[in-house]
């Protein structure tokens, strides 16, 4: 079969640049992913291969076109989807992942699902009042549900957004951390506030904390409670004892939402504890009115070396064993 070469034309070196990416990685990861061969000169992008790779090429380009066109930065995450949506005929789809924004962060950056798993989770906490987030880290687990809490804050459909994570830590114990228990818990709660930092100046965060707007606390407060009219995020959720996540779920009131969040690979209990998100997931999968969201390595969204990494721990720790539940693949 003769190569063929087709010629794609961008609208401006911008977005040459976004389609192309630091150092040419998207174009890179477009060659590895059909076998043909990307040569961008200028705004003209020179597609080059079998008749097939280039067609499929050119059509998983035609689907970041929205990104491109808008100078918009593509990521590893944003073409993989891509590629998913053109091997499953999945283009209606795709365009919707593509159109709903989320939220827009303090510096303009918008927010959106990038993966159709990602979407899935932004839908299940939507529709349901509980919603169980299992995945690998830097899947959006946490800062997905995070953006959806403060929305909701913002438009007043809740009272007060609460985020909490069991204090556990691997090799490390909270009295051996220096300062009062607010200072020994912080490092635990870290992520929680990154995320909030992102919709929420940092100098108004102290008002709404004191107001009781923004409550971040380690899980053990939770205790005797009940959280009504509240957006509840547990973090680290593989953390928990059996009886601690029972305690936290059976903290839920009226008008609330609680997302639980963790990853079943990555727990710091003492080998001989089983884990609460392990037996949850198991006990709860039938319950009606909760949802179970299952992220995997193709769902990561940071540095494209996090999902190599991700990939290859599943592979040597045996990732189908008999504790995980088993995922069903849409």
């Amino acid at each position: 079969m003769s190569d063929v070469s087709r010629t794609v034309q961008l609208p401006s070196l911008e977005s040459a640049i976004a389609l192309s990416g630091v150092k040419e990685a998207n174009l890179k990861s477009l060659s590895r992913h059909t076998g043909a061969d990307l040569i961008l000169r200028g705004q003209d992008l020179v597609i080059r291969g079998q008749e097939k790779a280039v067609e499929r090429c050119q059509k998983v380009i035609s689907f970041l076109q929205p990104y491109w066109e808008d100078a918009q930065t593509i990521s590893q995450p944003d073409i993989l989807t891509a590629f998913h949506a053109v091997d499953t005929n999945r283009l209606d789809e795709y365009k919707a992942l593509q159109k709903q924004t989320l939220a827009t962060t303090r510096r303009g950056e918008s927010i959106r699902a990038k993966t159709f798993r990602q979407r899935q989770y932004i839908q299940a906490i939507q529709k349901y009042d509980v919603t169980f987030g299992i995945g690998p880290a830097g899947t959006g687990k946490t800062f997905l549900a995070a953006v959806l809490a403060v929305q909701a804050l913002l438009n007043e459909d809740v009272e007060r957004l609460i985020l909490t994570r069991p204090a556990v830590e691997a090799g490390e114990k909270l009295g051996f951390l220096p300062g009062d228990l607010q200072q020994k818990v912080n490092p635990f709660l870290r992520p929680l506030y990154d995320a909030l930092y992102q919709f929420i100046d940092p100098l108004k965060l102290p008002e709404l904390m004191e107001k009781g707007k923004i409550e971040i606390a380690p899980l053990a407060y939770m205790r005797g409670r009940t959280l009504s009219n509240s957006f509840v995020i547990v973090d680290e959720a593989q953390n928990t004892t059996p009886a601690q996540i029972k305690m936290v779920l059976t903290r839920l009131g009226f008008g609330s939402k609680m997302v639980v969040t963790g990853d079943i690979t990555q727990t710091d209990l003492p080998a001989h504890q089983a884990s609460g998100l392990v037996s949850s997931s198991k006990i709860l999968k039938s319950v009606e009115g909760i949802g179970f969201c299952y992220l995997t390595e193709a769902d990561v969204v940071r540095h494209p070396l996090v999902q190599k990494i991700v990939s290859a721990y599943e592979k040597f720790e045996n990732y189908s064993s008999p504790d995980r539940p088993v995922k069903k693949q849409k």
